[in-house]
């Protein structure tokens, strides 16, 4: 998947964007486009994705 990243998940219902890290973290962002998980899926770095259009995009918690 990713150096940093274990496993994505989404539910377009509630546009919910799940990723748990290899440390063991999982983040969860919330009114996420399902067009932007789409993307994330497919780039060619999804850590560097998630860096510039995400993490500081989208409100989120740490569950984990």
């Amino acid at each position: 998947m990713s150096t940093n990243i274990r496993s994505v998940g989404y539910e377009a219902a509630e546009r919910i964007l799940e990723l748990e890290f290899t440390s063991g973290s999982i983040y969860r962002y919330f009114d996420v486009p399902e067009s932007e998980y789409e993307a994330l899926m497919t780039a060619p770095s999804k850590g560097r994705y998630l860096n510039k259009n995400i993490k500081d995009c989208y409100q989120y918690v740490q569950v984990k």
